[in-house]
């Protein structure tokens, strides 16, 4: 049967920024077509208005023109149409990210939130999508690259491709280019690597081995065969860029030039090893909330937000997972592995919100906080990222623990995947409940787990993640932070406590601009606020130097003071300066331990 709906997707005007989009429908509703555009994408938990980034819009039938009217920010209604109805728009598209659409003379990435509009009433039926080349010279060596299934064009080819519905179309993004193309295989399923940008030398053969090693990790823990016939990540080289968004069958990545392996390097540089952890977390979701997913998502509800406190499972989950993998595959040693596992911790715990915002309220208020952090979000905002990944550690160990080491996190990760992942596109879209993902566990367990998760979840008393790292041998060092680089780690030795402001600090005109001032902190108490600019300090000029000396040769107790402007108007405050608190954390193995055997099980498992 021909599919009823076609899209063309022309990027027609790259110095301008702009796609043409044609979209097609052959038997549009009989009282008048309803026309939609998502206002957030899977993954991102933030209402990003993607329409408004349409220009203009028009609509025809082979009448001629159709009266499009505007019902609301994301929707247009036609008026009846004979016969087949077109709708043509043009999309303008910079936002240089993973969450929408770009366009210039050096490459284009879209995803379908951005550029293609939901016909209401047929969002269950199959599509087909033409990928039109740009004209011109300057564009004859680019390529396709989409995990989206090919119906009439060759392998990284510009042409028509399909989708089984709506949502599936929005769920492939589309990198076009002269990039550069890695491939290889994963439990014998085909992996693409692409990356565009401005590329230094790299040891393709390198990164290939890593990211298999993880894929191939990863597949293998959920159970072959993979859920997808072919995987595909597109990663954008910059010089600054991190960030990533899941696919059900691919990842939009975007990295520095500086995270990725050279020709000749040896170990495993920070940056690289960052870049593997990313991926590797990208990589994850493919189980965890592509198909793993709450009931809330299933489906998406694309006309606004969708709440659930799971999201501490989904993505805290997964970033407990991403670095364990990396060692788990045998890419660093369980050395690193603490080391990244330390500095996760120290994040946490410099932030006073950990003790103010439970995980469960982390989650459900994304929409309005995580995204949209301001100059009080340490003091309020908890990340269910990185501390729902200390809770899925201290589950973890808590359950390997109490049954002695027959059971563990990643039976509780399997059996989701087997109730509600596994056949989620094929026919039982079943989400998780909101209370069923503690079910699971305790049904896979046999524990009494809810005291637990009342602890982790509902709570914001602190995780007991000492005690429970000490059942498989590791050590644990809490200390004040030494230096404006220190993200925490194990120290031999460590130097006496040093005192503190109270506040994290940037630079503005070569003065010390207070970006962020903590609860109960020196600074705070002392009436300074964010966005303070430091102008002196006990008489002599603010720079970012002055005040670490000073801080240096303090001692707890002492009192400074300093005048700044807040906004134009000059303020003197008196600090006085408090020792700081031990919120840096280090990790190493006990040496010849009896927990060996327990921490084997769980780094090698």
């Amino acid at each position: 049967m021909k599919p009823a709906i076609r899209y063309r997707i022309d990027p027609v005007n790259p110095e301008a920024h702009l796609f043409e989009v044609t979209l097609t429908v052959d038997n549009p509703a009989t009282t008048g077509q309803l026309f939609t555009l998502p206002v957030w994408i899977p993954g991102s938990y933030l209402v990003r208005e993607f329409a408004k980034n349409i220009v203009r819009i028009s609509a025809e039938d082979e009448a001629g023109p159709v009266v499009l009217n505007k019902l609301d920010k994301r929707s247009w209604q036609a008026a009846p149409a004979k016969g087949v109805l077109t709708v043509r728009y043009t999309v303008y598209g910079y936002d240089l990210s993973v969450r929408t659409a770009y366009l210039d003379t050096t490459r284009a990435f879209f995803n379908g939130t951005s550029l293609c509009l939901a016909v209401e009433g047929q969002t269950d039926a199959p599509v087909v999508v033409d990928i039109v080349a740009p004209t011109g010279k300057d564009y004859r060596e680019w390529r396709v690259a989409t995990s989206l299934p090919a119906l009439k064009a060759k392998p990284y080819a510009f042409g028509t491709y399909q989708a089984a519905n709506y949502d599936e179309l929005i769920d492939h993004p589309v990198e076009l280019g002269d990039f550069t193309l890695i491939q290889f295989k994963a439990c014998g399923v085909p992996h693409d690597f692409v990356l565009s940008g401005r590329l230094p030398k790299i040891d393709s053969k390198r990164l290939a081995k890593d990211v298999k090693a993880i894929c191939e990790y990863q597949i293998k823990l959920f159970g072959e065969p993979a859920p997808f016939d072919r995987y595909v990540f597109m990663s954008f080289v910059s010089g600054d860029g991190y960030g990533g968004l899941e696919h059900r069958a691919s990842t939009a990545l975007m990295c520095s030039r500086e995270s990725l392996p050279q020709p000749g390097e040896t170990g495993m540089k920070t940056a690289y090893r960052n870049y593997l952890g990313l991926i590797s977390h990208e990589y994850f979701h493919t189980w965890n909330v592509k198909r793993i997913k709450p009931a809330a998502y299933a489906p998406y509800p694309n006309e606004g937000e969708a709440y659930s406190r799971l999201l501490w499972a989904f993505e805290g989950l997964t970033s407990y997972y991403d670095d364990l993998c990396l060692v788990r595959a045998g890419l660093i040693d369980e050395a690193s592995y603490l080391e990244l596992v330390s500095h996760t911790i120290t994040g946490v715990l410099r932030s006073p919100s950990h003790a103010v915002q439970t995980l469960e309220d982390s989650s459900f208020d994304t929409w309005i906080k995580y995204y949209r952090p301001d100059e009080n979000a340490p003091n309020a905002l908890v990340s269910y990222y990185t501390k729902g990944s200390l809770a899925g550690l201290c589950l973890d160990l808590h359950i390997r623990r109490e049954t002695g080491g027959k059971c563990s996190l990643d039976d509780v990760m399997c059996a989701l995947w087997e109730r509600y992942g596994r056949d989620f596109y094929n026919g039982k879209p079943v989400g998780v409940p909101e209370d069923g993902w503690e079910r699971v566990a305790e049904e896979v367990t046999g524990l009494p787990l809810k005291p637990l998760f009342d602890r982790f979840l509902r709570s914001t008393e602190p995780l007991p993640l000492a005690e429970l790292l000490e059942t498989v041998g590791v050590q644990w060092q809490a200390r004040a932070q030494v230096g404006a680089g220190d993200k925490g780690g194990w120290l031999d030795k460590v130097p006496a406590t040093p005192v503190w402001l109270g506040a994290r600090t940037g630079t503005d005109g070569g003065l010390v601009k207070l970006t962020h001032v903590l609860s109960d902190g020196p600074a705070m108490l002392a009436g300074l606020s964010a966005n303070d600019v430091l102008v002196a300090v006990d008489g002599l000029k603010a720079t970012q130097a002055n005040l670490d000396t000073m801080l240096a040769s303090a001692k707890a107790g002492d009192k400074v003071e300093v005048l700044a402007f807040r906004r134009d108007e000059l303020i003197k405050c008196r600090v006085r300066l408090d020792a700081a608190p031990a919120t840096t954390v280090g990790l190493k193995v006990v040496q010849a331990d009896l927990a060996k055997a327990a921490r084997e099980a769980w780094l090698k498992a």
